[in-house]
């Protein structure tokens, strides 16, 4: 087990100790993910909803880069070895602490020995539970995000996803409230619920003009449907196929968001675990704020597109960041 890293300048900590009685179908340790290494084939990786991740931060008074766990469909379960205070956000997955049903989007306090546990998603795909100080796992190019295809990050660094026996440890600031029994929770008005159908902003990419008017037509008139084989690497979209996209390109760098249209017409949306260069044709690249929502699209759900433009997206990605960085305050978040 690796010990948990902290600079000399940090506030005091207690060590948090939690044992992983049942993974589900795939926890994984992530935080904002890992930038700056991607000419050398090193994926971003990351949270795939970072607004179900922000929050859980966000209620704990942690930094918006501190490492949550994010579940996909839920059936998880564990166990708390010492006293500490969580989060759960994103997904609604029928949390429960010690058989007592919890709210979704809120914090609580749970006493050593309790058991938190979460059923299957009943809206929404991934949900995040974040630990007051954040997960501890190694750093690997700046990150503890879990790459399942790079092999790099989560718990013992290899890439490997959270399995039943495992032990978190999570950093407890000593002024942290963690005995407060108190529950803080989002605001209703940031609170999301998912449904069955997203629409998607699009910024046209630099192979746009590569389109014919008839296959950016229909991109923004047709309704898609999440394919069963969708992952964290990309959203496979089944629909009409877009009429003769334009051939295969050579390989250049790609990045989550990307609108990809191989020879089939079918388009594929990147996701955080995309690799680093592709040689599909790119039709557009959807906003960052938007993906958000995308990840939690369960297979069948409804996709549109509608055309955006770049300074809205980017505006709404810093107002996003900001946010999320920014200090808590009070006891509401």
């Amino acid at each position: 087990m690796n010990s948990i890293a902290f600079s000399s300048s940090d506030i005091a900590l207690r060590r948090c100790l939690a044992t992983i009685l049942n993974p589900g179908a795939l926890a994984l340790i992530q935080d904002r993910g890992r930038f700056g290494y991607q000419h050398l084939g090193i994926g971003a990786s990351g949270v795939a909803d970072s607004h179900g991740a922000g929050w859980a931060n966000r209620l704990l008074g942690n930094s918006s880069g501190d490492a949550v766990i994010e579940l996909c469909l839920g059936n998880f379960r564990m166990q708390f070895k010492s006293e500490g205070r969580f989060a759960i956000a994103g997904a609604d997955l029928g949390w429960r602490l010690d058989g007592e049903r919890l709210e979704n989007w809120c914090s609580y306090r749970a006493r050593a020995g309790a058991k938190l546990e979460a059923s299957i998603a009943t809206d929404g795909l991934r949900g995040y539970l974040g630990f007051s100080g954040g997960v501890d796992a190694p750093l690997i190019c700046g990150s503890r995000a879990t790459s399942q295809g790079d092999g790099l990050g989560g718990l013992k660094g290899n890439g490997e996803p959270l399995a039943k026996g495992d032990v978190l440890t999570f950093g407890c600031p000593m002024n942290s409230g963690i005995h407060d029994a108190s529950v803080r929770a989002v605001p209703s008005q940031f609170r999301r619920t998912y449904g069955t159908a997203v629409t998607l902003r699009v910024v046209p990419s630099n192979q746009f003009n590569a389109f014919s008017a008839d296959c950016v037509h229909q991109l923004l008139n047709t309704s898609y449907t999440v394919a069963p084989d969708s992952d964290r690497m990309g959203v496979r979209l089944a629909g009409s196929a877009l009429p003769e996209p334009p051939g295969n390109l050579i390989s250049e760098p790609v990045s989550p968001g990307a609108i990809q249209v191989p020879a089939n017409g079918q388009p594929i949306v990147l996701m955080q675990d995309c690799q680093t260069i592709g040689g599909y044709p790119k039709l557009g690249h959807v906003y960052r704020v938007d993906l958000d929502r995308l990840a939690q699209a369960r297979p069948g759900a409804q996709v549109r597109f509608v055309m955006g433009n770049r300074a809205e997206s980017q505006h709404e990605w810093l107002l996003q960041s900001q946010f999320f960085s920014s200090a808590v305050v009070g006891a509401n978040a």
